[in-house]
């Protein structure tokens, strides 16, 4: 999971000067020369009549579909310091001897979470998720296990497609993130921690959301519970369809705190039809030339 801080200095120094503004604003009323008899039309309470949704049937018919991806890594030695003396140096073979030997490289495992978006076996996952991987490996619900090949990345979205030679398997709808509203309910899929098709839900909090440096992505900010190994796997609406891949969250402690980011399915699918085609993205650029 890719952790990010935003300002959070300034944003614990907003918060509480917005509640009080707001607290302020409510308590004004009426002026006291308005007139007694006045009709006042009664608002029905916001809260009247709601109900919580049930999530249970997006869970189970989504959820076969929803894949933990399991990542072994490469580390990376550590550096060692170089003699100042030349191998054919008499004093090179004597302090060679205090040098501390180079560790050697074990090999280092991670998880993320992804989504079938084809019954032939192709995977929507965070480029995060595989990035340096050296073998991917993709689990289903129903403990099948495949190796899984890396058909490409964009690390600027944040996009990978992975492949498993399969067939018929689970796939889930894809929605069109341009019609979610703020305040609608989201449910998010995935493997936090390892803990293999865990289902949070919340709300959308904003839309088009921009963060330092993925200027490329217009995110959608949730308060969905998404922790590490969330990564990749997907946010959809109440029925059922995919409208987003949870990428990134906002924490100070690396777990969640409420703010939750995630790729709009809108632009996760262009880049895939890029990636499956091509195996890469082309962008366009604006062809412009300072003349002397």
């Amino acid at each position: 999971m890719k952790m990010k801080l935003i300002r959070a200095a300034v944003l614990a120094a907003l918060v509480p000067a917005a509640f009080v503004a707001g607290y302020s604003a409510s308590k004004a009323g009426p002026s006291p020369q308005a007139a007694p008899n006045a009709a006042v039309a009664q608002a029905a309470p916001v809260g009247a009549g709601f109900r919580i949704p049930d999530f249970s049937q997006i869970a189970e018919q989504a959820g076969p579909a929803v894949v933990n991806i399991s990542v072994t890594k490469q580390a990376k030695a550590a550096l060692v310091e170089q003699l100042p003396f030349d191998e054919k140096d008499p004093l090179f073979g004597f302090f060679r001897h205090f040098q501390v030997p180079v560790p050697k490289q074990a090999p280092m495992r991670g998880v993320g979470s992804g989504f079938i978006v084809s019954p032939d076996g192709y995977v929507l996952t965070n480029a995060h998720v595989v990035d340096g991987a050296k073998e991917v490996d993709v689990k289903l619900t129903d403990r099948r296990e495949f190796t899984a090949k890396v058909v490409g990345t964009d690390p600027k979205s944040d996009i990978a497609l992975l492949k498993v030679e399969a067939k018929d398997l689970p796939v889930v709808r894809i929605g069109h993130s341009q019609d979610i509203k703020v305040g609608q309910w989201v449910v998010a899929m995935g493997s936090p921690f390892g803990f293999e098709n865990s289902v949070t839900a919340g709300i959308i909090s904003a839309k088009s959301r921009s963060l330092p440096g993925e200027g490329y992505v217009p995110f959608i900010q949730t308060d969905v519970a998404v922790n590490p190994g969330n990564s990749g796997g997907p946010l959809f609406d109440l029925n059922g369809n995919v409208i987003g891949i949870n990428s990134q969250i906002y924490s100070q402690t690396g777990g969640y705190m409420g703010l939750s980011f995630a790729i709009p399915i809108d632009v996760a699918m262009h880049v895939k039809d890029q990636l499956q085609k091509h195996g890469k993205v082309t962008r366009g650029r604006i062809g412009v030339a300072i003349q002397p």
